[in-house]
């Protein structure tokens, strides 16, 4: 038996029951079934939830995880130090893809799981068809553990294949035991020998019993049972609902003697049984004056209020203060237990997902890695452009968003100079609204979003040549420069050159770097209104004065050139366009390239996704400017699952009625 905290994560598609689950839990381990939700509600399932229970003398902390697409990331660093998972879900096919996305994640990692089909008791269809249907979202083989009583349509109580057992639901109370009832004897039979004959598949000894008909003793099924969930070699599926407190006896029970705990865990992740005391961040959190939180399990050591810690870079910090965690609760602790989850108080330099080490030394030897384990957070799919509605939080913006995004490492904050912009990204419409709300509710500095601004070039088709003369008398010394300039396309990427083809010292030579410099600043608006690229500029000819010339005046001169030779020269509009690949269920492909074919897209081609079975990985061109809402309707139909990554591939030529729009646009922003 576990003696320290073992800590089990809620996971499972949004809408699935999980908090639900989690207050049926709580409640039937002797906790308040409600305290503290207000705080988790506030939430709304968009930050992991933490719960402290104790059931038959066994400890344990629960973490409801978010089940949305959109904040599903928050999730894998739960998953990297927990002991293990419960899958909530339900016999609803179209949340088979969501389901799909959380086991794929749980075995990436290698974490125990047992599956819980919710909401039995409104059901529709038999328990083996659903056992089917969810099977196609799990890698390893799923155990049917029981099987429901149905009177009158509806799941009135449970067989406990394992225990062979036959149990009566009584709304949020334990179970009463029944015996038997004959009616479901035959199924019961070819149920728990399903289940026996799937265990024996790795117990030789069971396997033995099995073909002799000797009945196998209890204790030799649970322990297989065990095993087969430390091992991630099936993955028990219970019943039950959490609306009605029904089956929740029984998943504290397979919790309390089949989950591993925390020796398995460090074995999982690598970490050494001796060393300095080690932790790691499982989540952000910053809350007015409290400041930085950083909520934590402690993987091995204890440790203590006012000790120094390191983090992955060897910088040291002080733990400022502990406190215990209980669904939006806390309450001031000297010293936190191994394998507890804490909340770690002004952790500096130390963010989610990795680790620290007591001390203040940096890690030691012997398995504690200094970096963040489990995957990385998705790459971004959304944006927004964003400014602050009061122009005297300018300044606060900045340290809002590196808190906001310490909190949330799902979301990236970019400064694109040349547009002038700051822009939030990340998994969605609703995530980055989120995000919002938080820079307003935690940190008082509201913002306004807007849709991003599309970095568009322009550039040159022919060559052409032109004239810059610029001469003004303003009393004493005057202003003189004369400029010859031509200019022609380079090839796509190639950028800016400037040359000289002056011959007799027609400009001296001091001023050409004043010719370069003024075409060099031109470069910033062309005709069009947009940056200039891939084009060449010569000095040809020009003339100076012994006393009127300067830097000034030949800048000037050059950027008249420039106006009287580029619209000769066929400019042009550019317009980025990206590479992106699309990762769909296979029933959606269609959809999904139709998707690309209607933002002006173009197909490069797709293929099977590799490890993924039934999906597909398609390969377009997209411009950038269509991208900005393709993940919502890509979300749209693909049963909320489909993704995509882009970058950068070249600017294309951008011309007819597109062209139009954005030149007509560009003039009314800046007319406004």
């Amino acid at each position: 038996m576990a003696s320290q905290p073992r800590c089990i994560a809620l996971v499972g598609p949004a809408q699935s029951g999980k908090s639900v689950l989690l207050d049926a839990l709580v409640e039937r381990a002797g906790g308040p079934a409600h305290s503290g939700r207000e705080g988790a509600e506030a939430r709304g399932g968009t930050e992991p939830v933490v719960a402290a229970l104790t059931y038959l003398g066994e400890a344990f902390t629960v973490v409801d995880c978010p089940g949305a697409v959109e904040f599903a990331h928050a999730m894998n660093p739960v998953l990297a130090v927990c002991d293990a998972a419960v899958v909530v879900c339900e016999a609803d096919e179209r949340k088979l893809p969501a389901l799909e996305l959380v086991m794929r994640a749980l075995e990436a990692q290698g974490v125990p799981r047992l599956l819980f089909v919710n909401k039995i008791d409104t059901a529709t269809q038999g328990l083996r068809e659903t056992l089917s249907l969810l099977q196609g979202a799990s890698q390893v083989p799923l155990l049917l553990r029981q099987i429901p009583i149905v009177e009158d349509g509806a799941a009135t109580g449970y067989i406990d294949l394992a225990l062979e057992r036959a149990f009566v639901y009584r709304p949020h109370a334990p179970s009463t035991l029944i015996a038997l009832p004959e009616g479901v004897l035959p199924q019961e039979k070819e149920e728990r020998f399903t289940l026996l004959e799937r265990l024996a598949d790795h117990d030789d000894a069971l396997m033995e019993a099995l073909i002799t008909e000797a009945e196998p003793p209890p204790d030799r099924i649970f322990a297989d049972l065990a095993r087969e969930l430390r091992e991630g070699l099936a993955v028990s599926v219970l019943i039950g609902s959490g609306l009605r407190g029904n089956g929740i006896g029984r998943l504290l029970k397979a919790l309390r003697h089949e989950a591993p705990g925390l020796a398995e865990t460090r074995a999982r992740l690598g970490i050494a049984e001796a060393g300095p005391p080690l932790a790691r961040v499982l989540a952000t959190r910053h809350a007015g004056f409290s400041g930085k939180l950083s909520v934590a399990r402690v993987l091995r050591g204890t440790f203590q209020e006012g000790e120094a810690v390191a983090g992955p870079d060897g910088a040291a910090t002080r733990i400022a203060g502990l406190v215990a965690l209980d669904r939006g609760q806390t309450a001031r602790i000297p010293a936190t237990p191994e394998g507890a989850v804490a909340g770690f108080a002004r952790l500096d330099g130390i963010g989610t997902g990795q680790g620290f080490a007591a001390g203040g030394h940096g890690f030691a030897a012997g398995g504690a890695a200094p970096g963040a384990i489990g995957p990385a957070p998705p790459s971004p799919v959304y944006a927004s452009a964003i400014r602050v509605r009061d122009r005297k939080d300018d300044v606060r913006l900045t340290g809002a968003l590196a808190k906001v995004t310490e909190e949330d490492p799902g979301l990236v904050v970019e400064h694109d100079a040349d547009l002038e912009e700051i822009r939030l990204l990340g998994q969605g419409e609703m995530h980055l609204r989120t995000a919002i709300e938080r820079l307003s509710a935690r940190f008082g500095v509201g913002v306004e979003a807007s849709r991003p601004k599309v970095g568009y070039r322009e550039t040159i088709r022919g060559a052409a040549a032109g004239r810059g003369r610029h001469k003004k008398q303003t009393g004493g010394h005057g202003q003189f420069a004369d400029v010859q300039i031509a200019v022609r396309p380079l090839a796509r990427g190639e950028g800016f050159r400037f040359a000289d083809a002056v011959v007799g010292g027609a400009v001296p030579r001091n001023y050409i770097p004043s010719v370069e410099a003024g075409a060099r600043a031109y470069l910033r608006r062309g005709p069009l209104g947009f940056p200039l690229v891939d084009l060449e500029v010569t000095l040809t000819d020009g003339s100076a004065h012994a006393v009127d010339s300067s830097d000034a005046a030949f800048q000037i001169a050059a950027r008249l050139a420039l106006d009287d030779a580029l619209p000769k020269a066929g400019p042009v509009l550019l317009e980025p366009v990206l590479a992106v690949e699309i990762a769909t269920p296979s029933g959606a492909t269609a959809r999904a390239t139709g998707l690309v074919t209607g933002r002006r897209g173009q197909i490069l081609g797709y293929d099977a996704r590799p490890g993924w079975p039934g999906w597909d990985l398609v390969q377009a061109l997209i411009p950038a400017a269509e991208t900005a809402d393709l993940i919502v309707e890509l979300r749209s139909v693909s049963a909320g699952v489909g993704s995509f990554t882009a970058r950068f591939d070249h600017m294309a030529e951008l011309s007819g009625r597109p062209a139009e729009l954005v030149l007509a646009s560009d003039l009314a922003r800046r007319a406004g």
